[in-house]
């Protein structure tokens, strides 16, 4: 009996040596700087807020994305203790925008990083006035909270 066992923990062990085997892959060649190709106009890598990725429900709000993001911006409030604690970084709130232009369901996606951070967030989100879509729209917005240094503005690129 101790033999069979024994056998199958070993045949088993050696079955399952290839899942847990770390697998290299080949460096490729890099090419030479002069032979490298010239990188393509790209899109501008740092929209207003800080976010990098078109956000679908903007079309829906007078202005676009950029005019979306200077009004959260505007209206923000940095909390006290989240600014007395250097508390920052980004909070997703998600939110279904309504055929009649309402915003419904608005709650806080990732966990609240604390100090007022996510109810501020929240709050915001709440004052903006969309248009009236053709079908319910279900998405998340990034609010971003980066504390700048005394004297200096934040810095958009």
């Amino acid at each position: 009996m101790k033999k069979i066992t024994f056998a199958l923990v070993l045949g088993l062990c050696a079955g399952s040596a290839s899942v847990f085997a770390q697998a290299t892959k080949p460096k490729a060649a890099t090419p030479a700087p002069e032979t490298a190709p010239a990188p393509a106009a790209a899109a501008p890598q740092h929209q207003a807020g800080g976010v990098n990725k078109a956000i679908p429900v903007a079309e829906y709000y007078e202005g676009g994305q950029e005019a979306m993001y200077a009004f959260i911006e505007k209206e923000k409030k940095y909390p006290i203790l989240a600014k007395r604690n250097r508390i920052q970084g980004t909070c997703v709130v998600s939110f279904t925008l309504t055929t009649n232009g309402t915003l419904e369901n608005v709650k806080l996606v990732t966990k609240n990083i604390g100090g007022g951070l996510g109810e501020e967030a929240l709050r915001v989100v709440r004052l903006l006035q969309f248009k009236k879509p053709d079908y319910a729209v279900l998405t998340s917005l990034p609010i971003v909270f980066k504390l700048t240094a005394p004297g200096q503005a934040a810095a958009t690129e």
